[in-house]
């Protein structure tokens, strides 16, 4: 029976870290859709459409890999879309605790919906997106932490983008 799971996230931008629960997942179910929230309420450093295209590229190798957008409730896009699991990945402690409170609510929602949880390989257990801006926005490399194509959007927009200068403290 095939079984498709969705990978919901914001993925501004997508990193290693994320690219590594994907190729995983992509192994484990038949399908697997990368779904990128349209959030108004918060401040993307990349459009949707920028960030459908980091992703494309990014899973380009796997065939059975899609990316799409949506607004409003996960689960109630992964029931659109005739999902059976919302795929997540876990760093630390401390996103165990949020994932698990947001699985339950999943459930009270969708009943039928389960969370599949794995955990991020050692190697990217520190790494968030945030990170990722925060170094790229102080002229860092990151070009070991994101695809090619992602460290280059990054240097892109930071070198268009100056930084504000710090005031000495007196």
């Amino acid at each position: 029976m095939p079984m498709l799971a969705v990978y919901p996230g914001s993925f501004d931008p997508i990193t290693l870290g994320h690219l590594d629960i994907i190729e995983r997942g992509a192994r484990l179910f038949s399908e697997v859709i990368v779904a990128i929230a349209h959030n108004p309420q918060k401040k993307a450093l990349f459009s949707v459409s920028q960030r459908i295209k980091q992703v494309q590229a990014a899973t380009v190798h796997l065939k059975n890999v899609r990316v799409d957008t949506f607004d409003g409730l996960t689960v109630e896009y992964a029931r659109s879309q005739q999902a059976t699991v919302l795929l997540r990945g876990l760093r630390v402690l401390s996103d165990f605790e949020y994932e698990l409170q947001m699985s339950h609510t999943n459930k009270s929602l969708w009943p039928e919906i389960e969370t599949v949880f794995l955990t991020t390989s050692n190697e990217y257990s520190f790494l968030s997106s945030s990170l990722v801006k925060e170094i790229a926005r102080f002229g860092g490399n990151v070009r070991h932490l994101v695809p090619a194509t992602v460290a280059k959007d990054l240097e892109a927009c930071f070198t268009q983008t100056p930084i504000p200068s710090q005031q000495p403290l007196e």
